[in-house]
């Protein structure tokens, strides 16, 4: 019988149709982290941290991302082991669209009025928040599991990574658009955005997936009775905590979750800042400070895309060095970030945040793909369902420690807000040298080779000179 490798052939476009999927989570992700929070803080006055800690709460459910993963491994749902779950998700960010908008519009009449709190538009901001966040995390590992799923092992990091790229690519381009289309805040402009991203989203979370976990099947010579069949024997042999158990249980797992966890944390904990910081060190307005997202998504983009065709031969359990080449790169973005708040450098703005993007797309590159080596294939959902609570989570704990220590500079310590702001991207830069060290800690090649990856003497000799 011939190996799953020798079986599952790669399609250029299934994983282009896959990655489609991405425009929609690009457009929420927008309207929610960049636009909705500066209009908040910015607009209405509102503290920071509040704000931060309702887009981080949704990256604080992420052991959700744990039990889908488990769930689309062991147990098929309406017939399908990821695809259900997938669609199930996004049925919930569609639903928590609206509710935003509500929430956005009362906090716009109390503001008018002269006031910045309302309950209603508090609650409403909740509920949007928990649909958007379960939503993202019952979706978010079974659908990277379907994207590993499909490719054979040789290409399986470039499948991840070309799927987070053209995320980051529609990061930059709904960024710009929006940007242009609400130069100022505008409740009937706001309004169009959220029914656009619900209907453009829709569609593609639809199209991108329609029938690929059949087409997979079909190239693998399975039916869907054997692959459930199989599925149900894991099912019995094991539950969602004796899998993370044994899984944890390996010190390589647990380093590889700590390095992930702080390099996430350090370089997100400008997400909810970056466009308030503009606004209160520069005087920028919200049509330029819409688009700093857009400047660094375009670099991470741009040397995404020359990483995935200068290393395209390189096995995924070789990136350790680049991964770390883009984390330093990033920690010199968050510095020279630092030095423009701090001496009030307006000019550097783009430069900072171009060579902070730089490295963010090199780290994606090899990250992803050691992601994807630090993961099994019989049980890839759950690996990539603790990897993504490692992202998640403290991304979301980033998101929160920004805007909070935000506040403590500038309201407690009244700091300016060049000096205030200078601190955290400091801060930042520091965690991201940090993670370089930790990853040196990881050993890749050895967890690749217990889970049954085929490595050549030749491939051990050159990672470990890397």
């Amino acid at each position: 019988m011939k190996s799953e490798q020798n079986q599952l052939s790669f399609s250029l476009w299934r994983l282009l149709r896959l990655s489609s999927f991405q425009i929609g989570s690009a457009m929420g992700d927008i309207i929610v982290t960049s636009i909705w929070n500066r209009v908040m803080i910015s607009q209405f006055g509102i503290p920071a941290a509040p704000v931060s800690l309702l887009i981080a709460l949704r990256y604080l459910l992420s052991p959700l991302s744990l039990w889908a993963g488990h769930r689309s491994d062991t147990r098929p749902f309406l017939g399908m082991r990821r695809t259900s779950y997938i669609w199930l998700g996004r049925g919930l960010m569609v639903l928590s669209l609206p509710l935003l908008g509500w929430s956005l519009m009362r906090f716009a009449a109390v503001h008018d009025a002269g006031s910045n709190s309302d309950l209603l538009g508090w609650i409403l901001a909740i509920a949007s928040s928990l649909l958007y966040g379960v939503g993202t995390l019952i979706s978010g590992s079974p659908y990277l599991a379907l994207v590993r799923d499909s490719a054979p092992k040789s290409r399986q990091g470039l499948a991840i990574s070309t799927a987070e790229t053209v995320l980051i690519i529609f990061f930059a381009i709904v960024g710009i658009t929006f940007s242009f289309w609400m130069e100022e805040f505008d409740p009937v402009v706001f309004w169009e955005m959220v029914i656009a991203t619900m209907l453009i989203g829709s569609f593609f979370w639809v199209f991108s997936i329609w029938g690929v976990e059949q087409s997979v099947r079909r190239q693998k010579g399975i039916t869907l009775a054997e692959e459930m069949a199989a599925v149900g024997a894991r099912a019995r042999e094991s539950s969602v905590f004796s899998t993370m158990q044994r899984i944890w249980q390996d010190k390589r797992t647990r380093r590889f979750f700590i390095f992930l966890s702080l390099a996430t944390f350090s370089a997100w904990a400008q997400d909810a800042i970056l466009e308030p910081f503009g606004a209160e060190v520069f005087d920028l307005p919200l049509s330029r400070t819409t688009r700093f997202n857009s400047y660094w998504q375009a670099a991470t983009v741009l040397t995404l895309v020359g990483g995935a065709y200068l290393w395209r031969k390189r096995p995924p359990e070789r990136q350790r060095r680049i991964t770390s080449g883009g984390l330093v790169t990033m920690a010199v973005g968050m510095g020279l970030l630092a030095a423009t708040a701090v001496f009030h450098q307006v000019h550097l703005v783009e430069i900072s945040l171009l060579v902070f993007g730089a490295g963010f797309g090199i780290y994606t590159f090899g990250g992803l793909s050691l992601m994807a080596v630090m993961s099994s294939d019989k049980e890839a959902g759950a690996y990539l369902g603790l990897w993504t609570i490692s992202v998640v989570v403290f991304k979301g704990l980033g998101t929160f420690a920004g805007g909070a220590l935000r506040d403590f500079f500038l309201l407690s310590l009244e700091l300016g807000s060049g000096l205030g702001y200078g601190l955290i991207f400091l801060m930042e830069g520091v965690g991201l040298a940090t993670a370089v060290f930790i990853l040196t800690q990881v050993d890749v090649l050895g967890f690749a080779r217990d889970m049954g990856r085929v490595i050549s003497r030749t491939e051990v000799q050159i990672a470990s000179a890397d």
